[in-house]
């Protein structure tokens, strides 16, 4: 699938890139998509909900009256569930919610939905740029050039750049990661995902791997 590169103005430059069909253009697996994505959010999960049970509560031990004879069920206890104050049946405990997947499960996801994003030609492609200092209207006038204001977008690139990752990080729609940190949730998470030049390379070696 070849695409053409446009400038940070939105602009095109003339030059096309090729996305392989190895990455950007394969079957689509939908179970695969969904074990990531329910993956990547089972990871997000802290996992501290606790309540206290009966042998937690703080209160007296004491037994509240007699055994037998007042015509009620017999108690032992005030920090029993039964009563106000008590402590809680089968409450939540502390545990991890994260689950293993394979690699090989997670690079089928990855692709899938970048071929999704390919196919709904929710895919722009940048050239190289980077910003001379960390201003956020740089990256607002950036989205603004390109036509996809109103829309989420992932911007991803081949390395780390400071000054472009501080520029978007008050913004709520907008989101920067380099390849390497690329996820499936990302990705479908966009509406529109811009890539730079160098990312294409990236990530058709990335997943040649």
């Amino acid at each position: 699938m070849e695409v053409q590169i446009v400038n940070t103005s939105g602009q095109e430059t003339g030059a096309k890139v090729q996305l392989p069909e190895s990455v950007f253009g394969i079957e689509p697996n939908d179970h695969a998509i969904y074990l990531d994505v329910k993956q990547y959010l089972a990871n997000q999960r802290q996992g501290t909900h606790k309540s206290k049970q009966r042998n937690e509560i703080a209160g007296s031990t004491r037994k509240l009256h007699k055994q037998k004879g007042t015509g009620g069920a017999r108690a032992g206890s005030i920090k029993s569930p039964l009563f106000n104050g008590g402590g809680r049946i089968f409450g939540p405990q502390p545990r991890d919610y994260s689950f293993k997947l394979n690699k090989k499960l997670k690079q089928l996801a990855r692709k899938s939905a970048l071929s999704y994003k390919a196919k709904d030609n929710n895919i722009v492609v940048l050239e190289d740029f980077t910003f001379d200092s960390v201003k956020t209207k740089n990256y607002i006038k950036l989205i603004a050039d390109l036509k996809i204001g109103s829309e989420k977008t992932l911007l991803v690139l081949s390395e780390a750049n400071k000054n472009i990752y501080l520029s978007s990080r008050n913004l709520e729609k907008a989101k920067v990661i380099t390849a390497d940190q690329l996820s499936t949730y990302d990705v479908l998470n966009a509406g529109k995902l811009l890539l730079t030049a160098g990312t294409v390379k990236s990530l058709e070696e990335a997943f040649a791997k």
